[in-house]
């Protein structure tokens, strides 16, 4: 059976590694590379590396600071970030990542998913879908650090992303950004039944057991946390950390024992 990934992701702004809460009021906690460091000695499964002013500020991807994530980095990696193009996707892939994501080309320009699938293989090709609670139990997808509106379901998005050939969604709740008070479940649920694609959650997560609750809510799934992995205690001190293969299993194996109970039925 395949085994939830838990996976860091490192927000960039200005060069810097920060954090944020709802999108917003970005804090400096350090230096990326220096971040990526630890988290190869930690062996963490995956890092997803979000520039969050390339497509605000509409300038390319950065190529020679993911070419420095590149070179440090010894676990798969996922870089986001001002990619529109498919040459762009290539380049980036071809510094020794393993995986681009897309966000707001993906929404302004869809076929932009398919063109990059078949350039780099669709394994390659992760789509991150910023998602906002809206009126009654509705989820839209926003774009542009959650700034713009983009008036599109995240079910549907997810099912038309998953058509146009991409290998992977990450749904990112804005509402839960930062606050440390656990995953959306709801939302969580609802994606993972709008998709057979590989998915993918972050926003929210504030402790191990939250991991577990959304691996016990979905099954086989990518859970992905910042602050939980950046800051630790009530304060908040900033201290990279990273849970041990021990404490993985531990909250791996219970939350996954209904699925394998079944199948072994």
């Amino acid at each position: 059976m395949l085994r939830p990934r838990i996976s860091p992701c490192l927000l960039v702004h200005k060069g810097g590694l920060v954090k944020t809460k709802q999108f917003a009021s970005p804090t400096y906690v350090g230096d990326p590379i220096n971040a990526v460091k630890i988290f190869n000695e930690k062996e963490a499964d995956e890092l997803v590396v979000l520039d969050i002013d390339a497509t605000r500020d509409r300038v390319e991807p950065n190529f020679r600071l993911i070419a420095q994530f590149a070179v440090e980095c010894r676990m798969p990696l996922c870089y986001g970030g001002g990619v529109k193009t498919v040459d762009h996707a290539k380049r980036i892939i071809g510094l020794g990542v393993e995986k681009v994501a897309i966000s707001s080309a993906a929404l302004e320009n869809p076929p932009l998913i398919s063109a990059i699938a078949e350039a780099v293989g669709s394994q390659s090709v992760v789509v991150v879908l910023d998602v906002k609670q809206g009126g009654g139990r509705s989820y839209e997808v926003f774009t542009h650090n959650g700034t713009r509106r983009t008036g599109k379901l995240a079910e549907q998005v997810a099912a038309e992303t998953e058509r146009l050939g991409a290998g992977e969604i990450v749904v990112n709740s804005i509402d839960r950004d930062g606050l440390m008070k656990g995953y959306d479940l709801a939302l969580a649920t609802r994606m993972r039944a709008a998709t057979r694609l590989p998915m993918t959650v972050l926003g929210g997560a504030g402790s191990l057991a939250d991991i577990g609750a959304l691996i016990g809510a979905c099954g086989v799934i990518g859970a992905s946390a910042g602050s939980l992995f950046v800051f630790k205690g009530a304060y908040r001190a900033v201290l990279i950390n990273y849970p041990t293969q021990a404490q993985k299993d531990e909250i791996i194996r219970p939350a996954l024992q209904p699925l394998i109970d079944r199948a072994a039925n």
